[in-house]
């Protein structure tokens, strides 16, 4: 039985229906974070090489960042359960396939299209969200709830990683997905009223193409740079042709199509130019660190993958704890002083990530400097998002927070390339030609680490001075009060 598509009064399943979009945003939040702990697992049974293992990651964010608002402008036209259950399907099929994925091609595929299907269900689930609850309270502890659970992910994600791996193999890192996702399309006829958007829009596939497409070239250009060489033919031929894609989005953006999936006009609003800006450099110094203390945990310090994940259970925590300080604190004294602290503890962090050893230890070379960045991670993302959709129109709020969730998992991507290039090139430097000794392979890897690590930071540095100069002020009376109780 389905859901009535007409109401007068509150939805009387609308607490119901909150349960299912949680649920599913939990489930896209948990593949964001449950892959890192299996990464070691996942490079020695598909044969991934140092260079190539990073595109698990980069798969699923680069097409979750560059398909995020055609999947919210979907949802507005097409209605918003409808896409959202069409995005669980995807989401649900494309896991089941990555799980039984036997070369590293196929789970790349399969990761992309992974990204695909969470960039439909995120915004449409936020949007049913917003349209199902009324405006005020009954929707600021809706979104409370529904932003609780999506950050419970993160930290369930790493543990059960861990887990899964440790006991029944990398593969139900990717099946667990195919339950949940079942369960969700199940329950959504039911309880989740169909709704969509009142403003003429268009679907701008060619806007998303081409951006997504320009940033994966961009990536493979980097990641395959070390190898290929950075001034060789290849890597300045696909750095040209992922510039070339990227100007033609700009130009389509601004005169070809009547509704452009990013308009970019939004950008002339300081408060969103800046803040992108920051969450983009975030993103390129905070998703590398998750994916190098995987592997230094794993590979150097000998952690098996459930010791892994309960390693990164007190960094998850920490940013649950921050986050919701975070959001009290910058109700009283704004959003940019807090920026400004997360930034600095961020920064901090990586440059104590940078003393790791190859003799190190979990206490010492781990945890303190994960703590000092998981708050500064959750003193960040909350007052970035808020900062992000202050003072832009009601019309805007949308695109604006969709906006600052594209910026991060783009930044994410472009730092994770970066930052494994320059890593991999360092251990090939130490390493040396020819079969490397076994025995120098953790001391390699950590020097690579340590170099990464000290570039994050940089990228880190880069968004204080930009937080301190260029994002303004938001008054009192400018704060979203719902984007702050579910940042």
């Amino acid at each position: 039985m389905s859901a009535p598509t007409s109401q007068s009064g509150p939805d009387p399943l609308r607490w119901k229906a909150l349960v299912v979009l949680a649920v599913a945003q939990f489930m896209v939040v948990l593949d964001a974070s449950i892959v890192n702990v299996a990464l070691p697992s996942i490079q020695r049974d598909l044969d991934f090489s140092d260079e190539s293992l990073q595109w698990v990651v980069n798969a699923y964010t680069l097409a979750f960042g560059g398909f995020l608002l055609l999947g919210g402008r979907a949802a507005d036209l097409f209605g918003r359960r409808r896409v959202f259950i069409a995005g669980l399907g995807l989401f649900s099929v494309a896991s089941l396939v990555g799980g039984f994925a036997t070369t590293s091609e196929w789970l790349i595929i399969a990761r992309g299209v992974q990204g695909l299907g969470a960039a439909v269900v995120a915004p449409a689930a936020l949007s049913i969200v917003t349209t199902t609850f009324t405006e005020g309270a009954e929707r600021n502890k809706a979104l409370g709830i529904w932003g609780a659970l999506a950050g419970a992910g993160g930290a369930v994600g790493v543990l059960l990683g861990g887990m899964l791996t440790e006991w029944a193999g990398w593969e139900w890192v990717l099946f667990v997905n195919v339950p949940i996702g079942l369960a969700a399309m199940v329950a959504a006829p039911r309880f989740v009223r169909e709704s969509k958007g009142t403003e003429e829009t268009s679907l701008d596939i060619a806007g998303a193409t081409l951006v997504t497409g320009g940033l994966i070239v961009l990536v493979y250009a980097l990641v395959d740079a070390e190898s290929a060489g950075w001034g060789s033919g290849q890597t300045l031929g696909l750095i040209a042709l992922a510039l070339a894609l990227l100007a033609a989005f700009i130009v389509v953006e601004l005169r070809l199509v009547k509704h452009p999936v990013m308009p970019l006009q939004i950008f002339r609003n300081r408060n969103v130019a800046s803040a992108d800006g920051v969450a983009l450099l975030v993103g390129a110094s905070l998703f590398s660190m998750f994916f190098f203390i995987s592997l230094y945990l794993q590979q150097v310090l000998g952690f098996s993958a459930l010791e892994a994940g309960l390693a990164y259970l007190p960094l998850a925590l920490t940013i649950i704890v921050s986050a919701g300080t975070a959001s009290q604190l910058v109700t009283r004294v704004g959003p940019k002083p807090i920026l400004v602290f997360g930034l600095v503890l961020t920064t901090i962090g990586l440059l104590l990530f940078t003393q790791i050893s190859a003799d190190g230890s979990f206490l010492g070379d781990v945890l303190i400097p994960s703590l000092v960045v998981a708050a500064g991670l959750g003193f960040s993302f909350v007052p970035l998002t808020i900062t992000a959709v202050a003072g832009v129109t009601h019309n805007e709020a949308g695109l604006a927070s969709g906006l600052i969730n594209t910026a991060q998992q783009v930044g994410g991507a472009l730092g994770l390339a970066v930052l494994s290039s320059i890593a991999n090139s360092r251990v090939s430097d130490v390493l040396g030609p020819g079969r490397p000794n076994p025995a120098d392979v953790p001391n390699a890897l950590t020097e690579g680490f340590q170099i990464a690590f000290a570039v994050g930071a940089g990228f880190a540095l880069i968004g204080v001075v930009i937080a301190l100069f260029a994002v303004p002020r938001v008054a009192r009376e400018e704060l979203p009060q719902e984007v702050a109780v579910g940042a």
